[in-house]
This record gives structure tokens, sequence and C-alpha cells, in this order.
């Protein structure tokens, strides 16, 4: 099953009106992507080492996150604040299809109570400087390329040409 499957079939809607791209999808070979470790609930489920170097580099950076990233039945993710707003990044692999290269993706949600998540709020109020953050951490590792950040609306629909940068 796709990431982007994984998104559609949890039910988040994005307003239609949303000008912060919150999904990004990057290549990179520094992370694990073949060896299934026993902590893993689902074979397979890879993002645990981005997970903890993301963190690391935010800390570097004075951003107040988790001290370790959590797990899903698909990936990962951590929580971690920049202003005033508490986001949740959430990160997965996407294997190869093909001739192609597998791919990370990650999409930055705000970081709510259940109740709340219930109803949409992990969508709304996502401001730019999230998304900046975390291109922040990635554009700066050589060991990463080929970013692209998309609404989540166009990736969910299966356009994945994207832009370079959040905004």
């Amino acid at each position: 099953m796709y990431l982007s499957n994984s998104i559609r079939r949890q039910g988040y809607n994005e307003p239609m009106n949303s000008l912060v791209r919150t999904v990004v999808t990057f290549r990179s070979d520094q992370f694990n992507t073949t060896d299934s470790r026993d902590y893993f609930i689902n074979p397979n489920c890879f993002g645990d080492d981005l997970c903890a170097w993301m963190i690391s580099r935010l800390r570097d950076m004075g951003t107040e996150c988790d001290e370790q990233p959590g797990q899903e039945d698909f990936g990962w993710y951590f929580n971690f604040s920049e202003g005033n707003v508490k986001y949740c990044l959430v990160c997965g692999f996407r294997p190869a299809e093909f001739d192609e290269e597998g791919t990370w993706v990650a999409w930055i949600e705000r970081s709510t109570g259940f109740f709340a998540g219930l109803f949409g709020a992990r969508d709304r109020g996502i401001e730019l400087a999230g998304p900046r953050k975390i291109h922040e951490v990635i554009s700066a590792s050589p060991q990463i390329s080929n970013i692209r950040w998309h609404y989540k609306r166009d990736f969910e629909g299966g356009n994945e040409a994207g832009a370079e940068g959040p905004n």
C-alpha cells in the first residue's frame, strides 16, 4: 500500500484554500530501507532512523522536539514546535516501482488531541514556519535529493510534481 493511500484512508481533510504545502517527498540512501527490525510493528516499517536524525538536527537548531520517534503501522512520527505551534511530522518509505528508486514520504500535521483530530484539527492552522523548518533540515543534507513539496490534496490525487519548497 502506498503511503498516499495511508493518508487518504485516514480521512484527513485539508481546506481547499490551503497555501502551505505539507507533504514532502525525497530520496536518500542515508537511512535504512532494507533491514526490518524486530521492533517494527509491521515488516518494512522504515523511518525510525530518519526521524531520529531529524530530531537530532532540529534540537541542534534549538527546536523543541520529542526525544524519540513514535511508531505507527506504516511508519514513524515525532512532535516538534515552531513558534507557538506544535506539529507532528509523520514519515515512511514508499518502495520503488519498476525501475524507479524508492521515495521517502513525510507530512506535517498539527499536533492535536484525539478528539480534535477526529474533527480535522490536524490540518488546520499549519503555518508556513513548520514546513520551512523541516525543509531547512532536509535541504542541508547532501545525502538527500529530489526534494519535492506537495499540497496534500494534490499528492493524494496522484499529482506528485510538487515544488522545490513548501511555499
